[in-house]
């Protein structure tokens, strides 16, 4: 989402909607293999670094992973900022701070633990210490724009020194960064490319999950210039997929509980879906919200429908669970969030 600084008091009805369309009827569907939820919480506040944990943001419930788990989610974005747990005034690629790597630790290992997939999210925007992260590329002996700081830092930050991390957890996925924007589709490549070499110069071999500028969004994925650029990964081991993220309201920001109709799921993601057959690249839908009414209810079922007839997507993340979302209108926070009554059972369960 593209801004997660305090949590929302907006509301939104509560529908109960019958989708058109049964799981039954789609018997070409390919099931998901990552299945899920945001874990939002860890990265709000974020201009308060390092920040006063309980006051400025929150580390996700374990009651929380139970739930989901207990229903047969098996995949947890876990969203966190680079300037608590690389502070700034160590740099991007220096020393951690080890209160906030244990929060981090911890629910990484809980969300493991339970056999669950563990997705570690800088929830950056490609923004470090209110600068844009955008190193000066280098080329490698390869060709690769390599960009140092970056690279040096997704090699330290995912895998060097946290230690759960380590390459023995194959539970663990590597969000290379959330919703770049503000930038080119080809300096974003070349930070993308820096990821999956820093990552892998580790030895990790885990899925990495790259992402687009313009917030990474599915329905300007051609527009964007991203299209352009990102067929051209290279990681060693073909372990990687693209990360879109797609909201359903009027411009497409998530903060607006009312879709655009009730196709508008499936109807933003069919050009980039396209390209991810075109290229033979597979796709995964790290961010999809919309608000708990009928038309809603009916275009994510629709979205997430098309995703698996389509075959191209590996999966999917809802935004979002965490503890202080309160009502707002896009929570599927236990017991109680705004999406959990209605839109839960009807929009996503169908699709474990």
């Amino acid at each position: 989402m593209h801004s997660t600084t305090t949590s929302s008091t907006s509301t939104s009805s509560t529908t109960s909607t019958s989708t058109s369309t049964s799981a039954s009827s789609t018997p070409t569907r390919t099931k998901f293999k990552y299945f899920g939820v945001n874990e939002s919480g860890a990265e709000f506040g974020n201009t308060a670094w390092p920040g006063v944990l309980g006051t400025d943001y929150e580390w996700p419930a374990d009651s929380s992973i139970d739930f989901f788990v207990g229903k047969g989610f098996n995949t947890f974005r876990v969203c966190f900022l680079m300037e608590r747990i690389s502070p700034p005034a160590n740099g991007l690629t220096g020393s951690f701070d080890p209160t906030y790597l244990a929060g981090l630790t911890t629910i990484v290992n809980y969300i493991t633990s339970k056999g669950a997939y563990a997705l570690v999210d800088p929830h950056n925007f490609m923004i470090y210490d209110n600068a844009p992260i955008a190193d000066t590329a280098t080329v490698d002996e390869l060709g690769h724009s390599v960009c140092p700081s970056f690279r040096i830092c997704c090699c330290v930050i995912f895998t060097d020194t946290m230690g759960y991390l380590k390459k023995s957890n194959p539970n663990v996925i590597f969000d290379a960064m959330n919703e770049p924007n503000g930038i080119s589709a080809s300096l974003t490549f070349s930070l993308m490319q820096a990821a999956v070499d820093g990552i892998r110069a580790a030895g990790a071999t885990q899925l990495i999950l790259v992402e687009g500028t313009s917030w990474t969004g599915a329905w300007t994925w051609i527009s964007s210039g991203n299209s352009a650029v990102f067929a051209n990964i290279v990681d060693p081991l073909d372990n990687w997929a693209i990360e879109m993220h797609q909201y359903l309201d009027s411009d497409g920001s998530g903060t607006n509980p009312v879709c655009v109709s009730s196709t508008i799921g499936a109807e933003r993601l069919a050009d980039a879906t396209t390209w991810l057959q075109q290229n033979g690249i597979k796709g995964f839908l790290g961010e999809i919200g919309a608000g708990n009414n009928t038309d809603c209810i009916t275009a994510v079922y629709g979205a997430l429908e098309s995703m698996q007839e389509s075959g191209a997507w590996i999966g999917a993340t809802w935004w979002a669970a965490g503890p202080w979302w309160g009502d707002y209108f896009t929570s599927i926070e236990p017991p109680n969030g705004a999406a959990v009554a209605d839109l839960l059972p009807q929009a996503l369960e169908p699709f474990l």
